[in-house]
């Protein structure tokens, strides 16, 4: 199944900011952060479509996959 994986802020740095992928049916959101090579530990947020969603989410044919990284501030 295609998927739409979107990355921001520092999680493009040597990667892509918008790319398409082919998983099989039943990926979560996990499996697709650790193929980049994402440590969940540095996920702020995680959004399919537009929405929320948690890490075990599995995701359907042509769902868009949005990565966020963790904001730090003082």
């Amino acid at each position: 199944m295609q998927i739409k994986v979107k990355l921001f802020a520092m999680f493009r740095n040597g990667r892509f900011k918008v790319s398409e992928f082919d998983f099989p049916e039943g990926t979560t959101c996990r499996r697709i952060v650790a193929e980049i090579g994402l440590a969940e530990e540095e996920l702020g947020v995680i959004m399919v479509n537009g929405r929320h969603a948690q890490i075990d989410r599995i995701l359907a044919e042509g769902d868009t996959l949005s990565l966020f990284p963790l904001v730090g501030g003082g």
